[in-house]
């Protein structure tokens, strides 16, 4: 890679490392937490919202597999740029779909689009970042890295619920979901157009010097090094395995939130579910993921890997709690949502360290990891589609303890899969 000696080249990463991760976060969580709670509103049932959108996330399992051919493009920034504006448009589509008879349909479309275009970002973005910094400047806005994608979390999950909630109350559910939506779309403009301008320009060496066969011969080398592991398939049973619990509290906890009273849901508001879940929530799963990190760090993976599945899944008891009790005191319910997202922080540690540690190791290092974590989507992806057929049988109470047992079997298969990378076959 060669960077040109132009002005964007020598900006100041701060004048694009937040924009760069900002926009990163505005559409993932576009897809993943504002659309469900905008088909709450809409009245969509449970199994057909958690299917449609289990179903989106894919996206972000494969996106692996395209990864390697986003270096023919002539710039990474290019790249960034095309898919923001993209995903802007995908966003606009969301809000225009509202306000048609097959509402359902056109944004699911729309919704894919923008699933698409942020899984594809969010590969040239890290390759963006990579490429444009040394290994002392990568570790120096790493944090900033992180900040700005919560910044987008925090937006998102917590500012954009709160005044969907406050429209939905004065201008109706698909008018406040429109405002939304418009809104998202006309900030991943301004971010796509200040990027333009900000982004250091990076030139793909492989659109000149290799061509599409080269690169797919290289990734199926690359699969099949990965699959050559020793116990790799135990470990993607594990890593499948990890989430499963997770996967659906997360999905059908919002819901069950949302849900009337008389239908076993607390019956909270959608800005009340902003306040609880992306303010509350988000600071307490910030907290869990440093806590985490330090405790892990502290023990060594191998020592703490039972700690922190423990601790992704024993808060799953705060759900079968709000199920059993009902409260209604608000500060109570912010209580116990804040507990189980600090516990989901602080446990999802353990898989993120299990990729790098355990299962990228190699030659192909960044390659494996990737795929990886593509497992760990499909995981998610998979139990986030069965999720609300699962609800609807069971009941939310069942439900929520029915997710505390799915918690077991990662558990038991914990001490059994090796938890330290093998050791490297001695030079001749």
């Amino acid at each position: 890679m060669q960077t040109e000696p132009t002005a964007a080249a020598r900006r100041s990463p701060m004048k694009w490392v937040p924009s760069l991760y900002l926009a990163q976060g505005l559409p993932f969580f576009a897809v993943n937490v504002i659309a469900q709670q905008m088909l709450i509103s809409m009245n969509v049932p449970n199994e057909q919202m958690t299917r449609w959108l289990g179903l989106l996330s894919l996206a972000w399992g494969f996106k692996w597999i395209w990864s390697p051919f986003l270096e023919l493009a002539p710039s990474k920034k290019s790249v960034v740029v095309l898919f923001q504006l993209i995903g802007a448009a995908g966003l606009g589509l969301v809000a225009m779909s509202l306000n048609l008879p097959s509402f359902f349909t056109l944004a699911i479309a729309a919704l894919a689009l923008v699933s698409l275009a942020s899984a594809t970002h969010d590969i040239a973005c890290d390759g963006l970042y990579i490429a444009s910094l040394s290994h002392k400047e990568q570790a120096q806005y790493a944090g900033w890295q992180g900040a700005f994608f919560n910044v987008a979390r925090f937006v998102s999950a917590g500012g954009l619920l709160v005044a969907a909630g406050t429209l939905e109350k004065s201008i109706g559910v698909k008018g406040a979901w429109t405002v939304i939506f418009t809104t998202l779309a006309v900030a991943m403009i301004v971010l796509g157009l200040y990027n333009l301008w900000s982004l250091p320009h990076v030139r793909n060496t492989a659109a000149a010097d290799g061509s599409a066969r080269d690169i797919g011969s290289t990734l199926w080398t690359v699969v099949r090094d990965f699959l050559a592991k020793p116990g790799i398939w135990w470990a993607i049973v594990f890593i499948i395995l990890f989430r499963a619990s997770e996967g659906q509290v997360q999905t059908i906890g919002p819901i069950f939130l949302r849900a009337a009273r008389e239908a076993g849901g607390l019956g909270l508001t959608t800005d009340q579910v902003g306040w609880a879940y992306g303010t509350a929530g988000t600071i307490a799963f910030i907290a869990g993921s440093v806590v985490g990190g330090y405790f892990a760090g502290w023990l060594g993976l191998k020592r703490a890997m039972l700690w922190l599945i423990l601790a992704m899944n024993l808060p799953t008891v705060a759900f079968i709690f709000l199920s059993v009790a009902m409260p209604t005191n608000f500060a109570l319910i912010a209580a116990a949502l804040s507990l189980e997202m600090f516990g989901y922080g602080f446990g999802f540690v353990g898989v993120i360290l299990y990729l790098m540690q355990v299962v990228s190791v190699g030659q192909y290092q960044t390659a494996h990891y990737a795929i990886g974590s593509g497992v760990m989507g499909l995981g998610m992806s998979l139990f986030r589609t069965v999720s609300g057929d699962i609800q609807v049988a069971l009941g939310y109470q069942n439900f929520f303890i029915w997710g505390l047992a799915c918690a077991v079997p990662v558990l038991i298969l914990s001490r059994f899969v090796p938890l330290e990378a093998p050791a490297e076959p001695a030079q001749p």
